[in-house]
């Protein structure tokens, strides 16, 4: 039996493809290029010596979704597909709500006709919305501060909905942070079409030079040195959550987990520790706030740990060195 993987050649689907091969379990990648490159299969090959069958096909066609199921044998869903820009989902909330919830329910239809009914969601933090207290656990009142956290927070309800209706199914949400990072070989990392929307390859592509400098986004907030604080996580260790959460779809019904290292770390101290450990010095600016941001999130991920056996362990350090590793190399 197969694992779809639903935006594989992206920057975490890619990282997850890799894991998931390497542990012995066939992989199909469904992607529609929007972020990401086609030769993102090509370096997932290079890694495991292995080529995981690749369908350059859009959520949004429902005939090319049901191609993949009819070709293939699929027992399960690790969906990432969707866009995911904060900033970009306050200006376009019409494009995000269809492009990511119709998306996924042609998925389920799918999904349902080709009696698939295991699935692993790429969900996100944003659906605290601005949490009261951190770090933040699962049982935390859901809200969320823009439209991509929205579409997030919707489709978690549809999945819970569904799972109520149809008790064949069996759902994890996975509520992850902030990925940075790339895999040890730098052939795969976050590598993004574009100006990047996430603060690492931003600063990547600084360090490079082919952007003149970061822009940080307010430093009048609530934290220790006003930039915004997030949990930011080895990409290598989320992939290897999604492969323990696995273990999860052998209850039916939905489960929920943070997968997050439990750290709060500021804008300026991912720029400060790049400069140390890459030797590197990072030009910034401060401008104004951005849109549906908040000044604090991160993670209680003790539950994922107790139940699915669990535990980032890579730090800070480790997360700027591939980072910076994959930018020299690509």
């Amino acid at each position: 039996m197969s694992i779809l993987v639903t935006g594989g050649t992206g920057y975490i689907g890619s990282h997850t493809c890799v894991d998931f091969i390497e542990k012995g379990k066939e992989v199909i990648i469904l992607d529609n290029l929007s972020n990401s490159k086609a030769e993102v299969v090509d370096y997932i090959e290079q890694i495991t010596s292995v080529r995981p069958k690749f369908y350059e096909i859009d959520l949004l066609d429902r005939d090319g979704v049901k191609k993949v199921f009819d070709e293939n044998d699929i027992d399960t869903v690790i969906h990432f597909a969707g866009l995911k820009a904060v900033g970009e989902s306050v200006a376009k909330p019409v494009e995000y709500y269809h492009n990511n919830i119709t998306g996924t329910l042609n998925l389920l239809f799918e999904m349902r006709d080709h009696n698939c009914f295991n699935l692993v969601f790429s969900s996100s933090a944003t659906v605290y919305g601005k949490p009261e207290s951190v770090p933040i656990r699962e049982d935390f009142p859901l809200s969320t501060t823009n439209p991509y956290g929205t579409t997030k927070l919707y489709i978690e309800r549809i999945l819970e909905d569904l799972c109520i209706a149809d008790d064949r199914f069996s759902v994890v949400l996975l509520r992850y942070f902030n990925p940075i990072g790339a895999h040890e070989s730098g052939l795969i990392g976050d590598n993004p079409n574009g100006i990047p929307n996430n603060l690492m390859p931003y600063v990547t592509r600084v360090a490079k030079g082919k952007l003149p400098h970061l822009n940080v986004f307010g430093n009048d907030y609530e934290t220790h040195d006003g930039t915004g604080v997030r949990d930011y996580i080895h990409v290598l260790d989320l992939a290897s959550g999604h492969f323990s959460a696995l273990k999860a779809l052998e209850k039916r019904g939905v489960s929920v987990y943070n997968l997050g290292t439990g750290n709060g770390y500021s804008v300026l101290d991912i720029v400060n520790a790049f400069e140390r450990v890459n030797g590197i010095r990072i030009p910034y600016q401060i401008t104004e706030r951005r849109k549906g941001d908040i000044a604090e999130c991160f993670a209680d991920a003790s539950k994922a740990e107790r139940e699915l056996g669990w535990k980032a362990t890579r730090g800070l350090d480790e997360m700027c060195a591939s980072a910076w590793n994959f930018e020299k190399i690509h």
